[in-house]
């Protein structure tokens, strides 16, 4: 989400002292399967049997949390967290002309990608806004597999099938046939190698060679693998600024791999993980989140990610018009903040160049999401201001709940993880 190491990813909003997630503070323990209006993950059982609290996201019911925000989080960032990302959507484009559509319907040249490589894109509108931000993985010579924000799922297929309508190729939304676990953090690598049932497809079943596999599996790319036989795609990519992979398995089998893969990481310190530890985690690396960060009116210029879209293309793409105005030279930035307290900045803030409220007071800029950081211990945030206030180092002014508490204009993401 995006978003992403950005890519697949969508916690919603909410001014809460745990995460800008909608996620929060959720008090049921269960769901009315009977209920239309709500829909429920092939793991909602499972999470109901660890004591999981839910929330609803875009008609979902998903967990936000098992145990507490920061147990979750912090075991990402040392060991290993276990996400359902059930409510993505997964949408595929397939045909001979599958490539050269999907370089007219996103911003990035999807043609260049290698058969089991994964790209970061967005689904840009004609006026240059961010419909959706996505991650597309080439699964075949003529098979993409486009994988959309939950809240974004119809609108992106409604989108791809327009957009590709002149091409020889064809949409379909799987996303009810497919179920998403993401095992992230430094042992997620060694918790999927210890399940057995783990193979390279076509490969032998005793497990050695997947383990293999992933050790050499390069950083967004892919690979077919099987769990007792059964269809697996393993791909080297998250959102939450460390290690993982994300595993896209049919629904019938999911319980069964998220159990195994549980069992297995319970020496690894792996733990369940819900949507609000995703959110802080995601935060820290400096990661977008669309409806916070990005959204219809927002250029990818002005949210950091102006290197996704290719001018270069020699074809023409939707967008692309508007792209290469750009947005005004006036139009705000995303930067990061640091706070200097432990009260942290919520999504909405307004932003002020000064402590002081005087006749002329304006404000600069407005948070879109902000905690306080488990890992660093300050509040952190990603915030929108003018382009005279986006260099490093200036100091702002964030009004929390009507005082103005000082804030440091940082450079994005607020955390790196060390790599090998």
């Amino acid at each position: 989400m995006t978003s992403h190491d950005t890519g697949a990813s969508d916690t919603a909003a909410s001014d809460t002292a745990a995460s800008d997630t909608d996620a929060t503070g959720a008090d049921a323990t269960g769901a009315d399967k009977d209920t239309a209006a709500e829909r429920l993950s092939p793991l909602h059982d499972a999470h109901v049997d660890a004591g999981a609290s839910f929330t609803d996201f875009a008609g979902w019911q998903m967990p936000v949390r098992y145990s507490s925000d920061l147990a979750e989080h912090h075991a990402v960032r040392t060991a290993a967290g276990l996400f359902d990302l059930s409510h993505m959507g997964e949408i595929f484009v397939v045909g001979p002309e599958a490539a050269a559509a999907l370089d007219y319907a996103l911003a990035g040249k999807l043609s260049a990608i290698a058969v089991d490589q994964a790209k970061y894109s967005l689904l840009l509108s004609r006026s240059g806004g961010i419909v959706d931000d996505l991650v597309v993985y080439r699964t075949g010579d003529d098979r993409y597999m486009v994988v959309a924000n939950a809240s974004n799922r119809d609108i992106v297929a409604e989108e791809l099938r327009d957009r590709t309508a002149p091409f020889d190729a064809e949409v379909f939304d799987e996303s009810d046939e497919i179920a998403l676990i993401a095992v992230q953090g430094p042992a997620a690598i060694s918790v999927l190698a210890a399940v057995r049932e783990f193979a390279v497809e076509g490969g032998p079943l005793d497990g050695d060679g997947f383990a293999e596999r992933l050790d050499t599996l390069k950083y967004y790319w892919s690979f077919p693998a099987t769990f007792d036989q059964h269809p697996v795609l393993v791909a080297r990519t998250g959102y939450t600024g460390e290690d993982g992979f994300e595993l896209y398995v049919s629904p019938d089998i999911a319980r069964i791999v998220w159990d195994a893969l549980l069992e297995a990481g319970s020496e690894q310190g792996l733990v369940p993980a819900g949507l609000a530890s995703r959110d802080t985690l995601r935060l820290e690396a400096g990661m977008p989140l669309y409806g916070h960060e990005l959204d219809l009116g927002t250029f990818p210029a002005q949210a950091g990610l102006g290197r996704v879209v290719n001018l270069a293309k020699e074809t023409d793409f939707v967008g692309r018009a508007a792209s290469e105005v750009g947005p005004d030279a006036t139009a705000p930035v995303l930067v990061g903040l640091m706070g200097h307290g432990k009260r942290a900045a919520r999504a909405g803030y307004p932003v002020f160049a000064t402590d002081r409220v005087t006749d002329a007071d304006e404000t600069v800029g407005v948070v879109t999401s902000g905690a306080l950081s488990p890992t660093i211990g300050v509040p952190i945030a990603m915030a929108y201001v003018a382009p005279s206030f986006a260099r490093p180092g200036t100091e702002l002014h964030v009004d929390v709940r009507g005082t103005r508490l000082g804030f440091t204009v940082t450079d994005l993401p607020f955390y790196s993880r060390k790599k090998n």
